[in-house]
C-alpha cells in the first residue's frame, strides 16, 4: 500500500508536471532511493588543447627549439619533477597533485590520427576508429548492456549548451541535458499564506508542493535561490561557465540522485592565433573549476565515489606557427581527478624531437583508459563497447 509520502509525491508530479523537467520527474518518483553507485563526470575540452603548454616539457631541448613566441619560461613552470611542469595558470590542479587527488596520463590518442575537429571527437565519442552510421556512443552502448529498467533517474545528464553529446547515445540508455542551473528551479508561485501559522493544513496545494520540492533534492536547493556560488560545504566556486557547470553536477550527486554519468564541456581550444593568453585562460578556468569541484565533493565525504576525466579531441602541432598559435596535431595529455586515482604523471612524457611527421608520438590509446573506467570504476563489461581488447592502465587506488 501507497505511503503518505509516496502518495502526496505523486499528486505534486500529476499537478505540476508541466512545470518540471521529465527526468526530474523520474528522479522524484525514486526519491529516498538514494545510492552509493561510483560516478564518471566528464569534461570535454573542445577544440583540440595544446598539451605542450599544459604539462610544460621544459626539459626538452625540442621545446625550445619549437617554441618562440609561445614558449613559457622555466623559472614560471610549476614543477611536477626535473622535466616537466604544469602551466603557471593551473595552481589548482597542481595543488590537487599533491594532495594525492588528480593524474595526468601523458601522450593519450589513437592510431592514424584524424585532425578534423568533427571526425576526431566522433572516433573519441564512439570509440570506434570505423566511420559507421548512426552509431551508440561508447557510454550509450556501455549502458546499454545493464538491466532495464533502471529506476531513480536518468543514466547520464549533461550540463552545458548544444545538443547531446554523441558519447551518451545509446539504444536504451537515458540520458537528459539541462543548460544550466536555471532549468532546474520549479517557477512555482507560492501563497502568502504559506508563512501564516496552520496554512500549510488549511492549503494542500502549498503543502504538495512542498513535498515535491523536498523530493527532488537538488532541484529545490537551486529553486531556494542558491546563486552565490557558495555550495553547502561552503567551498566557493569560480564564476565561470565551466564551474557553474560543475556546481550543478556536485548537487546533483550531493541530493542522492542515481545517476551514474555527468557530462560538462569547455570550448575555445582551438588557437591557432594569438594562443598564448587564450590558452591561459583556458587553463586557469579548468583548473580552478576542477579543484572547486573536487575540494566540494573531499568536502562532503563524496570524492572516494566520483571520478573525473577531461580530454580533448587531439593535441596541437610542436612548432608553433607564424600567427602565433599552433594548428592541429595529435597526441594530448588526459586529466582524472577523484579519492580513487593515483595522483601523478601516468606514461613516459612525449618526445619533442623524436617526431612523427612533426607531430607527437602517441603512447597510449585512449581506449586503454576508457577498458579502466569501464571495468575498474563503473563495473559495466567492455563488451559490445570496444573493438578488440586493450590493456588496463593503473590510475586506480
Amino acid at each position: 500500500m501507497p505511503t503518505r509520502r509516496q502518495f502526496l509525491r505523486h499528486s505534486a508530479l500529476v499537478a505540476l508536471s508541466p512545470m518540471a523537467p521529465a527526468f526530474l520527474e523520474t528522479m522524484a518518483r525514486a526519491a529516498g532511493a538514494q545510492t552509493d553507485a561510483r560516478i564518471l563526470v566528464v569534461i570535454q575540452m573542445e577544440g583540440g588543447n595544446d598539451g605542450i603548454n599544459t604539462v610544460v616539457p621544459f626539459g626538452d631541448d625540442g621545446y625550445f627549439q619549437n617554441r618562440t613566441e609561445l614558449r613559457i619560461s622555466t623559472d614560471k613552470v610549476l614543477k611536477l619533477n626535473d622535466h616537466v611542469g604544469l602551466h603557471p595558470a593551473m595552481r589548482g590542479i597542481s595543488k590537487l597533485i599533491e594532495q594525492g587527488r588528480l593524474a595526468i596520463v601523458q601522450g593519450v590518442g589513437y592510431p592514424n590520427p584524424s585532425r578534423s575537429h568533427f571526425r576526431s571527437m566522433e572516433i573519441w565519442q564512439t570509440a570506434l576508429l570505423t566511420e559507421e552510421k548512426n552509431q551508440r556512443g561508447w557510454i550509450g552502448r556501455a549502458f546499454d548492456q545493464l538491466p532495464w529498467p533502471r529506476a531513480g533517474g536518468p543514466d547520464a545528464i549533461y550540463v552545458g549548451a548544444g545538443e547531446l553529446p554523441h558519447a551518451l547515445l545509446g539504444r536504451r540508455t537515458d540520458a537528459a541535458a539541462i543548460s544550466s542551473a536555471q532549468d532546474l528551479a520549479l517557477k512555482i508561485p507560492m501563497s502568502s499564506k504559506a508563512t501564516e501559522p496552520g496554512a500549510q493544513d488549511r492549503d494542500i496545494r502549498q503543502f504538495v508542493q512542498r513535498s515535491m520540492l523536498s523530493a527532488y533534492g537538488t532541484a529545490s536547493d537551486l529553486a531556494g535561490g542558491k546563486s552565490d556560488g557558495q555550495p553547502r560545504t561552503g567551498n566557493a566556486y569560480p564564476q565561470s561557465k565551466l564551474a557553474s557547470q560543475l556546481q550543478v553536477i556536485s548537487q546533483f550527486i550531493k541530493s542522492g540522485a542515481a545517476t551514474r554519468i555527468y557530462y560538462a564541456s569547455q570550448s575555445g581550444y582551438d588557437t591557432h592565433q594569438i594562443q598564448l593568453s587564450q590558452h591561459e585562460d583556458l587553463l586557469f578556468e579548468l583548473s580552478n573549476a576542477i579543484r572547486a569541484f573536487i575540494d566540494d565533493l573531499h568536502a562532503s565525504g563524496l570524492s572516494d565515489r566520483v571520478l573525473l576525466m577531461a580530454f580533448s579531441e587531439f593535441g596541437r602541432r610542436v612548432k608553433e606557427n607564424s600567427s602565433m598559435g599552433t594548428d592541429h596535431g595529435t597526441a594530448a595529455p588526459l586529466l582524472l581527478a577523484g579519492g580513487a586515482v593515483k595522483a601523478g604523471l601516468i606514461g613516459a612524457t612525449p618526445s619533442l624531437t623524436d617526431l612523427d611527421q612533426g607531430d607527437l608520438k602517441m603512447s597510449i590509446d585512449f581506449r586503454r583508459v576508457y577498458t579502466t573506467i569501464l571495468q575498474g570504476w563503473l563495473n559495466v563489461p567492455v563488451k559490445d563497447v570496444l573493438t578488440g581488447e586493450f590493456e588496463p592502465i593503473v590510475f586506480l587506488g
